[in-house]
């Protein structure tokens, strides 16, 4: 297991920006710190949660109304960025959230699949112009 090459620098170019970062994330509340401390994500984000530390994980909507509750912003105000079609795409979209799909494998949507994520990515570094973009 290993981050995406430009995970790092894209997580701080963000942070240098000025936005709040959250990262959700399912499992084992004690596998998953260890995956956090591994790649020294904890002190990248405003708030870590954990769905083995909280009893709740995605796609349960509350996972991610506690998430943007602990930044302080609402649905029209966040951007969930994963690689889950249902978990990051689907889900946060019933709420009103902007869901970003990172196709890293290049494949598009899967056929016959209905989620449209309202942006997709192969690369993180991606987020950079398209923030910029709607800041613009």
């Amino acid at each position: 297991m290993s981050l995406f090459p430009d995970a790092h620098k894209v997580i701080d170019a963000l942070k240098a920006r000025g936005l709040k970062l959250a990262l959700v994330t399912n499992g084992e509340a004690q596998l998953q710190r260890a995956k956090i401390s591994r790649f020294d994500l904890a002190g990248r984000f405003d708030h870590v949660q954990i769905e083995g530390e909280h009893g709740f994980g995605k796609p349960e909507e509350r996972a991610y109304q506690h998430a943007m509750q602990a930044l302080g912003f609402g649905p029209s105000e966040t951007w969930m960025v994963g690689d889950n079609l249902e978990w990051e795409v689907v889900a946060p979209q019933r709420l009103g959230i902007y869901a970003v799909w990172h196709d890293h494998a290049g494949r598009g949507l899967p056929s016959g699949t209905t989620a449209r994520p309202d942006l997709i990515i192969r690369v993180l570094s991606e987020l950079i112009p398209a923030l910029e973009a709607i800041s613009a």
